[in-house]
């Protein structure tokens, strides 16, 4: 709206510029614009002739509350990024805590049959996740430790620790439509992207803010845009993913929220993508516990390798 403002009020600067340049030509004028005129113009060969100040003073009184209102909407739109990011920044801290100990089961649908796996996570911070599969017997020891922006995994079948490339954390983890990002419950949307709030939705368990999250310039992402559907409580309850087209390929669902350790807490989530229809990955928490002193050897390569915990 401000936009359409700023658009007509140059509108209105040009058309007055135009009317100045005629009362400096027109012989006869009408008497209430002759009476204002008089005050601040001259008089030469009997025409109305606006001196400079007087024409610089309208243009710039016009000017200026163009200006005012461009800045104001500059100011409203830096603001809401502000609040979105906000919101953001409250949900993954709700998420995550200061540090937590989750334990969750996954299951991969398949048209072939149907995975069930379970794990364990910690997280400390925002910087530092370490994720361990603990069952079935053939999945059990592989791993993911996650510590600033560096990603290794281990595989007990090879004995060996390896370092993924950034480009590989949108990769599917254990064949799931979950990728290493997801599960470690990764952060980098709020930093790595531009976010808009888009609108105020009803969802179960109440109202949600609706945003929109676009990658920064020159940030190295996999998505084209994530657009995030967040409870009033804090709680993520959907995030589509699009790819550099615009078009979706994936979608996360909250079909279940409870309180755990205090606060309400997405405990069944859903990911699909859209170019597998009846293929689904869920995740359901078991069991979690936040703001725990967590040991410092957990986020460490050799624990990774041989777990203490």
């Amino acid at each position: 709206m401000l936009t359409g403002i700023a658009g007509w009020l140059a509108i209105l600067v040009r058309t007055a510029q135009m009317r100045l340049d005629n009362l400096a030509t027109r012989p006869k004028s009408p008497i209430v614009v002759r009476l204002l005129i008089w005050k601040s113009c001259k008089t030469t060969n009997g025409l109305a002739k606006p001196q400079a100040p007087f024409r610089r003073s309208v243009l710039a009184i016009l000017l200026g509350t163009t200006v005012a209102l461009s800045a104001g909407a500059l100011v409203a739109n830096m603001a809401a990024a502000q609040d979105a990011k906000s919101i953001l920044r409250a949900t993954f801290d709700n998420w995550r805590a200061d540090s937590s100990h989750v334990t969750t089961s996954m299951t991969i649908n398949r048209g072939s049959g149907t995975r069930n796996l379970t794990m364990e996570s910690w997280t400390q911070g925002e910087k530092k996740a370490l994720v361990r599969f603990t069952a079935p017997a053939r999945d059990a020891g592989n791993a993911t430790l996650q510590v600033g922006n560096s990603t290794h995994v281990f595989n007990p079948k090879l004995n060996q620790v390896i370092k993924l490339p950034a480009s590989a954390m949108s990769r599917s983890w254990m064949g799931s439509d979950f990728s290493y990002d997801d599960l470690a419950r990764s952060d980098k949307v709020i930093d790595d992207y531009t976010h808009t709030l888009k609108g105020i939705v009803s969802v179960t368990g109440g109202r949600a803010h609706v945003i929109e999250s676009v990658p920064k310039r020159g940030v190295p992402v996999v998505w084209g845009k994530q657009v995030l559907t967040i409870r009033t409580d804090g709680v993520l309850m959907e995030v589509e993913y699009y790819d550099q087209v615009g078009k979706r390929v994936r979608v996360m669902t909250t079909d279940r929220v409870d309180r755990i350790g205090g606060r309400p807490y997405p405990v069944v989530m859903t990911m699909r993508t859209d170019a597998k229809p009846g293929q689904f990955t869920r995740i359901t928490t078991e069991s979690a516990e936040f703001d725990i002193r967590v040991p410092a050897y957990l986020f460490t390569k050799s624990n990774l390798r041989n777990p203490r915990n």
